[in-house]
């Protein structure tokens, strides 16, 4: 299969062609170890290929999901799967194996059918809104050699972008599944708190403020993938309603006549281009002329105040992890195993009393209960995802020595500033590229609803994809483009 048809294909098409026998998935693994080869290059997406998942790929240990045998990447984060390397983008952790089992996550993408045949680049410790670390390098957006592709699921999105696979996983604590999407000009849904499972370690990563999920090409690629995802597991804490019928028919019917508010203004003392609010009010009027009840409403949010509350939620517990990760590595914290930002907030997290971290914590449960009474008002929040499109590497990165732990977080919230408000409060959120920018970057939307209606934003999402399409718009740096 030549990798420029490979890459025309979502993967709900590529699972198609298994099914029929048009292809198999073989011949998917080896081609798209193709494009990665042909791209990787440039862009820097993947940082492992995993090749007894490509040419001598058992297919018969592929399971019998809807998405059997389409090609798919794992972030360099966590470590989902048992026996391979999971190195958090870090020297620190260089060569780390998994030797504790496959989490809940990394078996369900199995279940789906999906083969994993690498692993996607991220920035350390996946702290970052850029994919730039020092044990692997920067990662571009497809869409301009040397501009960030976001983070911190950046190698994830840019090879979705590019057409190396036609999903990644992604996780999001801050916007890491949202910014990379926007910046590569993919599909990005942050699931409801509690939709997807990551146990049986962790219940609720970063506090609740993380979810786990993917980046896609599709709106039925999202919908189908959060059917297979969204499985309650044994012993997990809580488990939110779905609803009585799948996602992926969900998305095939009219969205009911929705309260939309809409908001381009700035969370905080960062502009937003304004090319990037013309594409929230081009998508506002969409929606409008779909029949939707839309209206300009600003929330009540503090993103100063939140950014410095998540310094100290986040890394709260932080010295303990990278303790026990030098333990299992034998190399020791310090400037040759971690970034300069990194070491920084490792000592800065030292000092994070328990007093703190709960007044912190406290902190952001009174954002929440501000942010709450606009999904009273309103069933979906339109807004930005990114206050700006791609910028150049070195703006985010942990490489900085210039910046304090709390300025740091101040800087990169300044970018991502829609994105954090939907962590806090757990509700569905996700971008959708939706513009472009005079300077051929793309521009992400960010749709949100009430914590467990992952429904109606997915299907007002199917309703733009149809109006507004993204389709056959191909990156600068793509497999569409290759022989």
């Amino acid at each position: 299969m030549k990798i420029a048809e490979y890459a025309s294909f979502d993967a709900t098409g590529l699972a198609g062609l298994v099914q029929k026998r048009e292809v198999s998935p073989t011949e998917l693994a080896r081609a798209a170890a193709d494009a990665i080869q042909a791209l990787n290059p440039k862009i820097n997406a993947v940082v492992e290929l995993y090749h007894d998942r490509i040419d001598s790929l058992a297919e018969s240990t592929l399971r019998p999901g809807p998405f059997h045998g389409v090609p798919f990447l794992i972030k360099d984060i966590a470590g989902h799967l048992d026996g391979r390397k999971v190195e958090f983008g870090s020297r620190l952790c260089e060569g780390l194996v998994t030797t504790d089992g496959d989490t809940n996550l990394g078996r369900m993408f199995q279940e789906a059918g999906l083969n994993i045949i690498g692993r996607s680049n991220a920035p350390e410790f996946s702290m970052s809104g850029t994919t730039e670390n020092a044990l692997y390098g920067n990662t571009s957006t497809p869409w301009r050699e040397g501009y960030s592709a976001g983070g911190s699921t950046g190698g994830g999105a840019a090879a979705v972008a590019a057409g190396m696979v036609p999903m990644a996983h992604g996780s999001d604590i801050a916007g890491s599944i949202r910014i990379p999407a926007a910046l590569c000009g993919g599909v990005g849904l942050k699931p409801s708190r509690g939709r997807v499972s990551v146990g049986p370690k962790i219940d609720e990563g970063g506090w609740g403020l993380a979810a786990n999920f993917a980046q896609t090409k599709s709106i039925r690629d999202t919908a189908l993938l959060l059917d297979c995802m969204s499985v309650p597991q044994p012993g997990d804490p809580f488990v939110i309603q779905r609803p009585s019928e799948t996602y992926a028919t969900l998305i095939g019917w009219a969205a009911p006549r929705l309260r939309i508010g809409w908001s381009a203004k700035p969370l905080n003392d960062r502009p937003v281009d304004p090319e990037i609010v013309e594409a929230v009010k081009r998508t506002a009027k969409m929606l409008s002329g779909l029949g939707h009840i839309v209206e300009e409403d600003h929330p009540d949010y503090d993103g100063e105040d939140a950014a410095q509350r998540m310094l100290d939620v986040w890394f709260f517990d932080f010295p303990k992890r990278i303790h026990d990760l030098a333990a299992k590595t034998k190399r020791k914290p310090g400037p040759d195993t971690l970034e300069p930002v990194t070491l920084k907030i490792y000592e800065y997290a030292k000092t994070i009393s328990t007093d703190r971290f709960l007044a912190s914590h406290a902190s952001l449960n009174a954002i929440r209960r501000k942010l709450g009474p606009y999904f009273q008002r309103h069933d979906l929040w339109l807004s930005p995802t990114t206050a700006a499109v791609a910028e150049p590497w070195g703006h985010y990165n942990l490489g900085r020595d210039d910046l304090s732990p709390q300025d740091y977080m101040a800087h990169i919230f300044r970018q991502i500033q829609f994105c954090f408000p939907h962590n806090v409060m757990g509700t569905p959120a996700i971008s959708l590229p939706l513009g472009m920018h005079s300077t051929g970057l793309p521009i992400g939307v960010q749709l949100g609803a009430r914590p467990g209606e992952d429904h109606l934003v997915l299907q007002v999402a199917a309703q733009l994809e149809r109006e507004m399409g993204w389709e056959k718009r191909a990156a600068t740096i793509s497999a569409q483009g290759a022989r």
